[in-house]
């Protein structure tokens, strides 16, 4: 449920960095084409013609200066003329009083002088006038003969000839027709070839952004494996180091927190049981001590009066009980002095975060030669390194309680079975560590009593193989010293214990 709503909040999230500038990038780009063609749509045509205009006057200043100063007839001026009407597209004709042609630029003079004497005389019409001198005129005009439209200038010369100037406007609207097109064309092509370079570079460009991003998604579920690989040294690099280093000291400040929290809630807890813990504590080694002390002090006596002192099997025998019974009682004493420091506080827990499965596995392969020889079948979890917050070596000593536990009661297939659950809720991760053995399940009437210290289930059995009744204790005063869950499940075929720890 919780994979799928991070699937749905991505699918769902507004656009990455990275989308937002290329998109940017590509609408102020496709809106600066877009304003471009817009404009010369608009204000191309009028600037054609307005560039006409400018073209046309100065033709006429040209021709009128050439014709009252100068040669008309040489070659200079032949040759700069032709230039000029083939440049700007312009028909040109010039007459004197008598109607001769002085200058023309096309062929086709009667067509032009009938405009020009129509233009004189008052009969052009669809005149939309633009310009107006001393000598001449400028007008748009229609040729209904062929429905074309001009732009032409008229009027008289310094000499008293009559000209007549004129160029049609319909190729400058193809012009600029063909530009927009043009425009607009190339306008696409770049948009789409820009778009896919602005995509390639923002890619690159975010890309730490996004690898920073990663890094404090992570560091939100307090998971500060995940570093930033810095590549140059640009500000997002930097930032990207005092990530690292922001990283290294929250894992290292959670840790002291954690350890001091956990100091806290003991010292809290601390006063109210040291008076009972104390009471408890000396009629349980007294009880428990009695026993081995009485063995030893007859068996002693025994040898003291020469029992057997002809028999030395006896007397080894004897000296055997005493030695066992002594390290029993050792062995007891330093459990106990153990468990004395944990429940009345003495012992810091240092909470550390390690590999679990690294610590169970590298436990078995050390008791691998006494698996062998109680011909017992070990089976762990295959699993992936699961880091925890906890005391790493109290934590061994909880594994090393349940195996032992495990070894002295495992019977009929004498299979003991180590499991992993990763536990994940919505205030807490843990994970659950399980130790099973084949055999007799634990009667339920002893089930509530199992972690109380110097509590034997079967008693003869434990004392068959040295068990002293607190080992299970020494896990429960780990387990509550770190403020954690553990238990123990009945199977028809066996027992489970297990513990659970923090892995955030």
């Amino acid at each position: 449920m919780k994979r799928l709503k991070e699937l749905f909040a991505r699918l769902f999230i507004r656009h990455s960095i990275k989308q937002e500038i290329a998109l940017i990038f590509i609408a102020v780009m496709a809106g600066t084409l877009i304003l471009c063609w817009t404009i010369t749509n608009i204000f191309l045509e009028n600037y054609y013609i307005q560039n006409k205009k400018d073209a046309i006057k100065d033709a006429y200043y040209r021709i009128n200066d050439v014709m009252t100063n100068g040669d008309i007839s040489s070659d200079e001026f032949g040759l700069e003329l032709r230039k000029t009407c083939d440049m700007y597209n312009i028909g040109l004709l010039v007459i004197d009083a008598a109607s001769n042609t002085q200058i023309s630029s096309t062929r086709d003079v009667d067509k032009l002088l009938r405009r020009l004497y129509d233009n004189f005389f008052g009969q052009g019409s669809d005149m939309e006038y633009l310009d107006e001198g001393s000598n001449y005129y400028m007008a748009k005009s229609m040729d209904k003969s062929t429905n074309t439209e001009y732009l032409e200038m008229w009027g008289l010369l310094d000499n008293g000839n009559l000209f007549l100037i004129r160029s049609p406007i319909e190729s400058i609207r193809d012009s600029v027709n063909l530009s927009n097109r043009f425009l607009a064309y190339v306008g696409l092509v770049t948009t789409l070839i820009s778009a896919a370079l602005i995509w390639f570079v923002t890619t690159r460009i975010t890309r730490p952004i996004t690898e920073l991003k990663t890094i404090s998604e992570e560091m939100t579920k307090l998971n500060f494996e995940t570093k930033y690989k810095s590549q140059g040294r640009n500000e997002i690099d930097v930032l990207g180091e005092h990530m690292n280093e922001l990283s290294s000291t929250l894992e290292k400040t959670i840790s002291e927190l954690k350890t001091a929290n956990n100091e806290l809630m003991r010292d809290i807890e601390k006063k109210e049981q040291i008076d009972e813990m104390r009471k408890e504590f000396l009629s349980n080694v007294s009880h428990e001590l009695k026993t081995p002390i009485a063995l030893i002090q007859g068996y002693a006596e025994g040898l003291k009066e020469g029992i057997n002192d002809d028999d030395t099997e006896s007397r080894d025998f004897y000296c055997n009980v005493i030695m066992d019974e002594a390290g029993k009682m050792n062995n007891m004493v330093r459990k106990l002095l153990d468990l004395n420091q944990l429940e009345f506080g003495n012992d810091v827990v240092a909470m550390e975060r390690f590999d679990i499965t690294a610590l169970i596995n590298n436990f078995i392969a050390s008791a691998e030669i006494l698996i062998h020889q109680n011909g017992v079948k070990v089976q762990v979890d295959e699993s992936e390194p699961i880091y925890v917050w906890a005391d790493e070596f109290k934590t061994e000593e909880i594994v090393r309680n349940f195996f032992s536990n495990a070894m002295n009661h495992v019977d009929g297939d004498k299979i003991i079975e180590i499991k992993y659950r990763v536990i994940e809720e919505e205030h807490a991760n843990k994970v659950r560590i399980s130790v099973f053995n084949t055999g007799e399940p634990i009667p339920e009437e002893s089930l509530p009593h199992i972690w109380e210290k110097f509590y034997k289930v079967d008693k003869a059995r434990t004392r068959e193989y040295g068990g002293s009744g607190v080992g299970l204790s020494i896990v429960k005063a780990i387990m509550e010293s770190m403020n954690q869950h553990y238990g123990v499940i009945n199977y028809t075929n066996g027992v489970e214990f297990w513990f659970e720890l923090e892995t955030k």
